[in-house]
């Protein structure tokens, strides 16, 4: 690049607005050197915000953009009258090559589509997915799709299953990570006809991975695999229920520490594992997930994020804009794209 590695944010999406994004930076900033921001929102809210940090002066730009996307908004309504949202703004920034990554807080589906329609998506690949990373008893796994694709065929499932494997070569380092896809048993014979499509032919391709066939839900957080391969409907409910049982298992343990003289006296001694845990559990922790498939990178924050989340998908953000997954995705799906064609003609 010739120039410092830029991410583009859309400041006005999300529950919380601009000041959560701004809050946010001082925390990235201080983690990333090299790193600039160009925020897209009313200058009007903005300006003011940055002019108060003296920090972020040189680092962050403001380019007005009037409008923003509601979380009610439809898709189709913003691709049709929505060029003056922050949002639009936001992904034609990376369009526009004037930054290497785009981030937002707001409608995940308007997002999805506008970032579709404005980066395309890579050749070869049928539909983008969102994939997260999912702390296990192992350390992580990556997750997708976690929402994009409600229904996903065997074609669909394949290719979720090379863009993940691209994201664990590049964020985790491995050279062959271990892909499973997930279904209601380990068995061949279970599940419906998309997930036994794709598990033939991820077992007969000769990709950079170590196919394990099916896993189950459990194996999520056991860390069974690198990567867990799923439509977007089984995949976000596994996401959100697995968030909301991790502030359920902390509700818990809070109350019960706060219920006697002892047991406060025990949380005192414990206080260091106890911190440790809190953090294990904190799903601002993972916040961030990048959409996949796509001719430039994407990442989509948690819309209720506070500033710890949105900085957490800002490192996210600035991790895969200095990754070159995409060329991986493509090399590894015209492999498949190869290996379908050769077997057809074997059959001929």
């Amino acid at each position: 690049m010739t120039r410092a590695l830029t991410v583009s944010i859309d400041a006005m999406g999300g529950d919380a607005g601009p000041a959560v994004v701004v809050s946010a930076l001082l925390k990235t900033i201080q983690r990333h050197s090299a790193v600039n921001f160009i925020l897209h929102g009313d200058q009007v809210e903005l300006n003011p915000l940055v002019a108060r940090q003296p920090k972020l002066q040189g680092r962050v730009t403001v380019r007005h953009a009037p409008g923003r996307v509601t979380m009610d908004d439809k898709p189709s309504h913003v691709l049709r009258r929505g060029k003056d949202t922050s949002m639009w703004h936001t992904i034609d920034c990376v369009k526009q090559g004037d930054a290497d990554v785009a981030i937002s807080a707001g409608n995940t589906g308007a997002l999805m589509a506008v970032s579709m329609f404005g980066l395309g998506i890579i050749k070869g690949i049928s539909r983008p997915a969102i994939a997260v990373i999912w702390p296990t008893l192992k350390g992580q796994t990556i997750v997708l799709d976690v929402g994009a694709n409600v229904e996903a065929t065997d074609e669909m499932l394949v290719d979720f299953a090379v863009m993940g494997e691209a994201f664990a070569h590049v964020i985790f380092g491995l050279d062959k990570p271990t892909v499973g896809i997930l279904n209601v048993g380990a068995e061949e014979q279970k599940g419906n006809d998309g997930v036994r499509g794709a598990a033939q032919i991820l077992r007969n391709s000769n990709l950079p991975m170590a196919f394990q066939g099916f896993v189950e839900g459990d194996d999520i957080a056991k860390g069974t695999v690198d990567v867990v391969v799923t439509d977007g409907f089984t995949g976000n409910i596994a996401l959100k229920t697995a968030e909301g049982t991790a502030r359920l298992v902390g509700s818990y343990l809070r109350s019960a520490l706060k219920r006697s003289f002892m047991s406060k006296l025990g949380a005192v001694i414990a206080s260091g594992a106890l911190q440790t845990l809190r953090r294990k559990l904190d799903p601002r922790a993972q916040n961030g997930g990048v959409f996949l498939g796509l001719n430039g990178v994407v990442v989509k924050s948690h819309g209720g994020a506070d500033a710890v989340g949105f900085a957490s998908a800002l490192d996210m953000a600035i991790d895969m804009a200095r990754a070159d997954i995409n060329a991986r995705i493509t090399t590894d799906r015209s492999r498949i794209t190869a290996e379908s064609a050769g077997a057809r003609t074997g059959e001929l």
